[in-house]
Order: structure tokens, then sequence, then C-alpha cells
């Protein structure tokens, strides 16, 4: 199970700017059962990367599991809050020119909107 993960995001829907304001939210709107399934496996505490999709494509802020509620059978509850913007935002292309994210979900199956990351991968984003 991991404790690490990537969400996706419009930036026109939702924005890390969105995020920051306010502080806490509930992840919903996913749909694709793979994505469903990275959600429940979820725990509290587990941290994980805010992405920008769209014309942006970038890694922009951090956030952390704040709870999980498993009772919904179609889609997880899932609420998350806020960490902090990244240092240094991270590209999509430079995602995929990283050896780290080679075989990853995150670059393999490119419309998953919820990615496990390893540790390391964590850190990279981090960096």
């Amino acid at each position: 199970m991991a404790d690490y993960f990537l969400f996706k995001t419009e930036p026109d829907v939702y924005s890390f700017d969105d995020f920051l304001r306010d502080k806490e939210t509930v992840w919903d709107g996913v749909t694709n059962t793979t994505a469903v399934k990275h959600l429940r496996e979820m725990k509290k505490g587990a941290k994980w990367i805010f992405y920008h999709t769209g014309d942006e494509r970038t890694a922009v802020g951090t956030g952390t599991v704040t709870s999980v509620d498993p009772t919904d059978p179609k889609v997880p509850v899932v609420k998350v809050k806020v960490g902090k913007r990244l240092k240094t935002p991270k590209t999509l292309d430079a995602i995929k020119a990283e050896k780290l994210f080679k075989g990853s979900p995150l670059v393999v199956i490119g419309r998953l909107s919820v990615v496990p990351l390893t540790e390391e991968q964590w850190e990279w984003f981090l960096a």
C-alpha cells in the first residue's frame, strides 16, 4: 500500500490556489475504476502531490489525507488538507525525463487522475 500519491485536477475547475484558500476539501469526482482503487488504498496521513492538468501539466503543491470513509460503494470519501507550494514546480516533461518515473502509471497511463508514488518519487517532487 502506497503512502504517497499524485492527484490530478484541471486548474480552472479546482486549482492549488483554491486549495490554499479552502485549507481542506473532499477529493471527489473520480470515476476511473483504477483511480478509485487507489483512493481506497489511502490511509489517514498519506501524502500527495497536487498536479495541474490541461495546458499547464505541472506538479505545484502538496497535501495530506486526513480521513478516508470507504462506506460509499462507488467512491470512498477522501478528505484532504493543504500542504505547501512546491519550491520548484515539476512539469510533465521533467517528470517524463526522470528515470524514477519509467514505467510509472503517471507517465504510462496519462489519463489516470490518482496515481501511487514511491517514496523516491515523492522526494524528487520536493527537491
